[in-house]
């Protein structure tokens, strides 16, 4: 299975839809010229049964590496997780070359562009949103969709057409979508987040250990 599977759907590397994105990403691209600061693909086949779903490139994060939940430590919270629970293999060395590979899984993003200050607005949300959609329909074997953080929740939610009020978000919380498919929340797993003990490694791992007795028995 390969590493990586790249969609029609996906941005171009120099997507012009929301202009305060492009600003900031013109920006990035003078003052560091060797990050990536463009669109940030999905990572993963799109085979896969796990689709997680984050808020943004961080800045010196995938922004800088190309790659979701790279180089940030969110990343080093997630990785970690997915490999112990055989979602990927390999090791994660922080770096888009580390030679880790996904197993099942596929990330991406709400918003495929880093925002200032990592805080999309509503506009940029809703316009990326059509990638979200477009990849949803296109992963034929998706079972469980994972959405880190309250954003990503809603986006998925309005990427399937379906009501925040019959699915609010809360940490571990689990919904039936019907057609063989279930949605998972869980807090974001940012600095911030763990930081500030709202998120701990255990109530991570305790998410993609059920995620991961879901997948085993289908």
């Amino acid at each position: 299975m390969p590493a990586t599977t790249r969609l029609d759907c996906e941005p171009d590397f120099d997507c012009p839809l929301c202009p305060r994105l492009v600003e900031f990403r013109r920006a990035n691209r003078q003052t560091q010229a060797a990050w990536h600061n463009a669109p940030v693909r999905a990572f993963g086949d799109t085979r896969a049964r796990l689709l997680v779903v984050g808020l943004a490139p961080g800045l010196r994060g995938a922004n800088r590496s190309g790659r979701p939940f790279t180089g940030d430590a969110a990343g080093d919270l997630l990785y970690p997780a997915l490999l112990r629970h055989e979602l990927a293999r390999g090791s994660y060395g922080a770096r888009p070359d580390d030679g880790l590979e996904l197993v099942d899984c596929r990330i991406t993003n709400a918003v495929r562009c880093v925002p200032p200050e990592n805080k999309p607005v509503a506009a940029e949300i809703n316009t990326c949103r059509e990638f979200l959609r477009a990849e949803l329909a296109s992963l034929k074997e998706l079972r469980l969709i994972l959405a880190l953080g309250t954003i990503a929740h809603n986006s998925v939610l309005a990427a399937l057409d379906l009501k925040r009020r019959d699915h609010p978000f809360g940490h571990a919380a689990r919904y039936d979508l019907g057609a063989g498919r279930e949605l998972m929340a869980s807090y974001h797993c940012s600095r911030y987040n763990v930081n500030t003990g709202r998120l701990t490694p255990e109530m991570f791992n305790a998410v993609f250990a059920t995620i991961r007795r879901t997948l085993d028995s289908r």
